[in-house]
């Protein structure tokens, strides 16, 4: 897949007023397999799609793609949007309890032949919520607590791409050993890297770099900074954008697009 995650699963907490990611783990996860990609023009469906209420003693997660095969593990409705409409759930308005307490399984595959891209899963899954959970929703603008990503004072420190994935989407892949932090940006907007930020993040990411285009770039972090008595140690989350893509991440107040849910129900297991 040419975007190994949507996005990350991750454990926060804040440290003398900097941010930690005490443990992360990928929301979508792709195994090889000898199924070829997907038609890139292809809009998939699912052609078969079961949903059934979570085991209360699975406590493992995820969007995982094993070639045709898709299983959504354990999400809650409010992961299952926030995964489809690339938004953070504190984005998502009006909704029901059940939205954040009920989680289900879905176990399908797509009426398309090959494994589909990330962005064929979002279509498929908003697919499912508007056919089986009836969801319906209106976009407005509310003025809540957010970050707003900018460029730092002595510019950008990241290279535009010279070569593009095959599919042309980004590309955000790293790993995480014993606290520190690796991760690889390519073929990336600002927007998407705002998508990665608000994936880790406690609140919406709003992109305000002006910067056009698609960039290469690493981020290299402790995930408790503040804690570590290695001196040669990576320096903490914010910080490290800041030195290393020449970016910055502050807190802020403001407008940000939600979806206000309208309507939505259950699904009946099958």
């Amino acid at each position: 897949m040419g975007q190994t995650f949507l996005a990350l699963r991750t454990t926060l907490g804040v440290f003398g007023g900097i941010l930690a990611l005490a443990a992360a783990s990928p929301r979508i996860s792709a195994q090889s397999t000898d199924v070829k990609p997907m038609d890139s023009r292809a809009h998939p469906s699912f052609e078969v799609a079961s949903i059934k209420q979570s085991d209360p003693d699975d406590h493992s997660q995820g969007f995982h793609v094993n070639g045709r095969n898709i299983f959504i593990e354990n999400e809650t409705m409010n992961d299952l949007i926030a995964a489809a409409y690339n938004v953070h759930v504190k984005q998502i308005a009006d909704e029901p309890s059940w939205f954040g307490s009920e989680r289900f399984d879905i176990k399908g595959f797509p009426d398309v032949d090959g494994e589909p891209n990330v962005e064929q899963l979002r279509e498929m899954i908003r697919k499912l919520l508007t056919e089986r959970y009836h969801l319906q929703f209106q976009r407005e603008q509310r003025e809540m607590p957010r970050f707003t990503l900018t460029v730092a004072k002595g510019g950008p420190k990241i290279e535009a791409t010279k070569s593009a994935p095959e599919d042309g989407l980004p590309d955000q892949t790293g790993n995480i050993d014993r606290g520190h932090v690796w991760w690889r940006f390519r073929n990336n907007s600002m927007a998407d890297f705002a998508e990665f930020l608000q994936s880790v993040l406690d609140r919406p990411v709003v992109d305000a770099t002006g910067l056009k285009g698609k960039y290469d770039f690493k981020l290299q972090w402790t995930a408790d900074a503040d804690a570590t008595t290695d001196p040669s140690a990576a320096p903490g989350f914010f910080t490290a954008i800041q030195e290393q893509a020449g970016l910055r991440v502050e807190p802020s107040r403001g407008e940000v697009e939600v979806l206000a849910v309208v309507h939505a129900e259950q699904p009946s297991a099958n």
